[in-house]
């Protein structure tokens, strides 16, 4: 049981690294304050594959932390 969620885990952490490095950065850097995006700058709604990747976000974070956690009361960490 531990080694299944210990598996689980490492899978979910690469997913979700890959989730976050897959995502559209949402500031512009040092160009965005010179008015090099400043449609952007004030906001926007996420459409497409940002809102999906904004939201398979939150749900992949949510199942790895209640995954975490288990895991360390099964292996009697805290």
């Amino acid at each position: 049981m531990i080694t299944v969620l210990e598996i689980l885990v490492t899978l979910l952490a690469i997913v979700l690294i890959g989730i976050v490095v897959a995502q559209k950065s949402k500031t512009q850097g040092m160009g965005a304050g010179f008015g090099g995006g400043a449609e952007d700058l004030f906001g926007g709604r996420a459409r497409g594959m940002d809102a999906l990747l904004s939201k398979m976000t939150i749900v992949v974070s949510i199942v790895f932390a209640v995954l975490v956690l288990l895991l360390g009361r099964l292996m009697h960490t805290f």
